[in-house]
């Protein structure tokens, strides 16, 4: 079990969640910082083990249940990397892309986990690649990279190369190369598309364009794109999903897809159009 904090919105969750694991004969492992928050108020019934690196869990755990909100999930990529360990996430924040699982879903989704009554998405990430090695070992995300002015209200230039051709300069606040599975995050409110989940594509945002005819632009996840970045100021800011970075005009920035992919447990009620119609409230009048 993963998580970030312990307050009333998710208290109720986290009982359920141990309580329904405990009732099935499960043995649980707890990310250790989370553990810290919950000893004093929740009662386990049964020894759990504590987890607080990759090295704790891969080849170790069956499941991993992320507690919280998309950005909860994201995190877990760390622990997980290229293990292929499913992750379940269980929604007590806000949208829930993600994490689709609610607290009163938790039952069934355990159900599910034993009697192999679920499938698995498996999501590409996207990955950096720079000359000084900017973000180490975990140099991917799952929903985008990201590139963005930092300091100035000054627009920055990108100059993108595509298999080693020249494809466009952005004038711009930044750039977003998202994943299928980001496409409904900063890329979508940014004016991408969705595009959905094992569509093999990338989608190259603008944020911001000087030129208006500068569009999204749809590219295969199997394209390497090349990055050159130049401004007034000599700092930018590039994020893989919630971590982000520093860099200069020196650095040039490989984009592409990663060698691994991340298992998302999808139960048997769940699909992502239906997933889309609900959390963007598709066909739902408004209007009274």
């Amino acid at each position: 079990i993963y998580g970030k904090k312990f307050d009333k919105l998710n208290e109720n969750a986290v009982v359920e969640l141990i309580s329904r694991l405990e009732q099935a004969s499960i043995e649980i492992a707890i990310y250790e910082p989370f553990y810290d928050l919950i000893k004093a108020k929740i009662k386990l019934s049964k020894e759990v083990s504590l987890f607080s690196a990759s090295r704790h869990i891969v080849n170790k755990i069956d499941f991993l249940f992320s507690l919280g909100g998309d950005g909860t999930l994201l995190e877990t990529l760390a622990l997980v990397k290229g293990s292929g360990i499913p992750i379940l996430g269980i929604n007590t924040g806000r949208l829930g892309f993600l994490s689709s699982v609610s607290e009163s879903e938790i039952a069934y989704a355990i159900d599910s986990l034993c009697t192999d009554n679920y499938s698995l998405d498996s999501r590409t990430l996207v990955k950096l690649t720079t000359s000084n090695n900017l973000f180490g070992d975990l140099n991917f995300a799952l929903n985008e990279f990201t590139l963005l002015k930092k300091d100035t209200s000054s627009m920055i230039t990108i100059h993108s190369y595509l298999n080693g051709l020249f494809l466009n300069s952005y004038w711009a606040d930044g750039l977003i190369v998202s994943t299928p599975t980001g496409s409904t995050a900063y890329s979508l409110s940014c004016g991408g598309p969705i595009v959905v989940p094992d569509s093999e594509n990338f989608v190259v945002t603008p944020i911001a364009p000087h030129n208006l005819n500068v569009r999204p632009i749809i590219i295969s996840d199997k394209d390497i794109l090349t990055l050159k970045v130049e401004g007034r100021h000599k700092n930018f800011l590039v994020s893989l999903d919630s971590h982000s970075e520093n860099i200069d005009s020196s650095i040039e920035m490989t984009v592409q897809r990663a060698p691994f992919k991340v298992n998302l447990v999808r139960l048997q009620n769940q699909h992502f159009h239906d997933t889309l119609r609900k959390k963007l409230m598709w066909g739902i009048d408004r209007r009274n």
